[in-house]
């Protein structure tokens, strides 16, 4: 099997970067994680614009999808400009809401789906497996919950909660609110929509630790110690060298889970990625030695990323214990 990207794919992605680099993302990221949404909301609307959001969004519902091959190459590019926002939560959910359309409940569909394609509508959610907090909900425009009533349109949110990642904000959504689904079918798509996040996050996760490998490899040219670049130094080199070894191993599993979109694929790749992930950025931490720890050095955006990504629609030991029953 081929994971290999196409033509077609590579230059999305480059398009993608040239969009984020002109956008200064990561003053953008700092600007929503201070409260002020205006300059983030922006960079949604052309990721929309650049057709991100319709990429899990059928056809016939004015999607371009689905299209998890080229979600997943987004939401790489995503993760290496640190962007903020409910992303990966506006895709699940339009996962979510495209099968239960599969599978007969069309109403939620025609009146989200469109709407979220076109980056006109955002939405954060909560899903059986994802915990009891939406992120960002106090930003997005629809608050979906998923529990054992089924599936609903949330009437708000509780007392918003403030994240390791400073650009994040978590909230329980209120109880109530109008019912969209209930039934085997609302616990099918949860399973299809948790598969979709976990996708989406392993690819952003991919991204968050190319870009702490690519900053910190910039870093160690620089700064010297007894008259040498530290990355002379052999040990340096080989903990870059291990960074460098996980990711690649990561992104073929990312890119062949988005091509079968399997269980166990799946797993595999939010194992892989979250680790590697972290693990680049516990290197870029210590090899930027002090400066490393400041909220105010831009590496802080990915360091405080890749940590919450890791723990995202479940910690590595439940997506560990899914890839073993997958191989079982």
């Amino acid at each position: 099997m081929r994971f290999a990207l196409d033509a077609g794919q590579r230059e999305f992605a480059r398009s993608l970067d040239a969009m984020l680099t002109a956008a200064d993302t990561l003053a953008v990221t700092r600007a929503w994680g201070a409260g002020d949404h205006a300059p983030g909301r922006a960079v949604w609307q052309r990721l929309a614009d650049a057709g991100v959001f319709a990429l899990a969004v059928p056809q016939e519902y004015e999607g371009l999808g689905p299209l998890p091959a080229e979600t997943a190459v987004a939401f790489v590019e995503l993760g290496r400009h640190a962007v903020a926002g409910p992303a990966v939560e506006t895709v699940a959910a339009a996962a979510l809401l495209s099968r239960l359309a599969a599978l007969g409940e069309t109403a939620s569909a025609e009146r989200f789906l469109p709407a979220l394609a076109s980056g006109g509508t955002s939405a954060t959610l909560t899903l059986p497996d994802g915990g009891p907090y939406a992120v960002d909900p106090h930003v997005a425009d629809i608050v979906l919950a998923v529990d054992e009533a089924g599936l609903r349109l949330a009437p708000g949110h509780a007392r918003v909660r403030r994240s390791l990642d400073p650009a994040r904000r978590l909230a329980a959504p209120l109880p109530g609110g109008e019912p969209l689904a209930k039934g085997p079918s609302v616990t099918e798509a949860a399973r299809h929509a948790t598969r979709w996040a976990a996708l989406a996050t392993a690819a952003q996760s991919l991204g968050v630790g190319l870009a702490l490998l690519d900053r910190t490899v910039a870093h160690v040219r620089q700064r010297t110690q007894f008259g040498a670049p530290i990355g002379s130094f052999q040990a340096v080199k080989h903990r870059l060298a291990d960074v460098l070894v996980a990711l690649e191993f990561a992104r073929p599993l990312v890119f062949g889970a988005a091509l079968t979109m399997a269980p166990g694929d799946v797993a595999a790749a939010k194992v892989a990625t979250s680790d590697a992930a972290y693990g680049a950025a516990r290197a870029a931490l210590q090899l930027h030695g002090a400066i490393g720890y400041t909220a105010e050095f831009d590496l802080a955006l990915w360091l405080t990323r890749a940590r919450v990504l890791r723990s995202a629609y479940g910690g590595p030991g439940l997506w560990r214990g899914r890839v073993v029953t997958a191989w079982e």
